[in-house]
C-alpha cells in the first residue's frame, strides 16, 4: 500500500464514476498521445490504461507512488515519468491531450504550465479545487473572472463539466472539486504581443479595485487614458477588450 502526502497535496479519487465520467469526457475528442499528471493510487490510470490506440504517459512525483504503481499495473513499466510536472519537457512530439486530478496546491502553476504548452496541448480535462474551477470559466462581470481566466480564456475554450463532491475522495478534502476542459481557440485574440498582453492584465487586476485609468497608468500615454474605457474596472473587461488594448500601450 502506500501513504497520503499532505506536502504533495494528496487527495486521491476513489469514486469509480467520477472516473468513467472523466474518461467518457476524454473520448469526445479523438486523442492518439495522453499525459496523466499525478496518477496517485491509480483511481484514473487504470481506465486510461484501457484506452485503445494511445500512447499513455504518467508524471508522478511520489517516489511511493511510482513503486506502488509499477506493482498494481504493470503495463505502466516505462510509462512513467518520475519529476514534478511543473519541471518536466514537452513529453511527447506533437500535439497531445492531458488529464488529471491535480493537486490543488499547484494549480495555478499547471495552468500556467499548459499555457506554456498551449500550441501543442489539443484538450485538457483536469479536476480543480470548485473555485478554482469556477474562476477559469469565469466571464467578464464575474467577481472570480481575474488574472487567470483572462490569461487562459485567450487560448482555450473553457467548460465547467461537473461537481465533484468531497467524499470522493480519500481523505475527504475540506473543499469541493470542479472539473474542467479546455480546447484550444482555432483563433487567437488578435493582440500586439502575449508579453503585452500578460503585462497589462496582470497590472490591471493587480489593483482590481480602482478604474482600469489608476490601474494601468504607468503603461499607456494620458491622452490614452481619456477614453471611457478606462473608466471601467479591470472584471468588467473582456478577454478580446484587453487584447486589443495592447496596441494602445506605451
Amino acid at each position: 500500500m502506500y501513504t497520503l502526502k499532505k506536502s504533495l497535496g494528496q487527495h486521491f479519487l476513489k469514486d469509480e464514476n467520477i472516473c468513467r465520467k472523466i474518461v467518457s469526457a476524454l473520448q469526445q475528442y479523438s486523442f492518439n498521445q495522453l499525459l496523466e499528471v499525478g496518477p496517485g493510487g491509480g483511481a484514473l490510470t487504470k481506465y486510461l490504461l484501457t484506452l485503445k490506440n494511445t500512447d499513455f504517459k504518467a508524471v508522478e512525483l511520489d517516489a511511493e507512488k511510482v513503486e506502488y504503481l509499477l506493482n498494481t499495473y504493470p503495463a505502466l513499466k516505462g510509462k512513467i515519468v518520475q519529476e514534478n510536472f511543473l519541471d518536466i519537457e514537452k513529453p511527447f512530439e506533437g500535439r497531445f491531450t492531458v488529464a488529471g486530478n491535480f493537486p490543488y496546491n499547484i494549480s495555478s502553476q499547471i495552468i500556467f504550465k499548459i499555457l506554456e504548452w498551449k500550441d501543442s496541448v489539443e484538450c485538457m480535462i483536469g479536476m480543480f479545487q470548485k473555485e478554482m474551477a469556477q474562476r477559469l470559466a469565469a466571464k467578464e462581470g464575474n467577481k472570480t473572472y481575474g488574472v487567470i481566466s483572462v490569461l487562459l480564456q485567450a487560448f482555450f475554450e473553457v467548460e465547467y463539466l461537473f461537481d465533484v463532491n468531497e467524499k470522493c475522495f480519500q481523505p475527504p478534502p475540506k473543499v469541493k472539486s470542479g472539473v474542467i476542459r479546455l480546447l484550444p481557440k482555432r483563433e487567437y485574440p488578435v493582440m500586439k504581443s502575449e508579453r503585452s498582453f500578460f503585462l497589462l492584465v496582470k497590472t490591471a487586476f493587480n489593483q482590481r479595485r480602482k478604474t482600469l485609468r489608476n490601474a494601468v497608468k504607468g503603461l499607456f500615454d494620458a491622452a490614452i487614458l481619456t477614453d471611457n474605457l478606462f473608466n471601467k474596472r479591470a472584471e468588467e473587461l473582456s478577454v478580446e477588450q484587453f487584447a486589443t488594448l495592447t496596441f494602445s500601450m506605451k
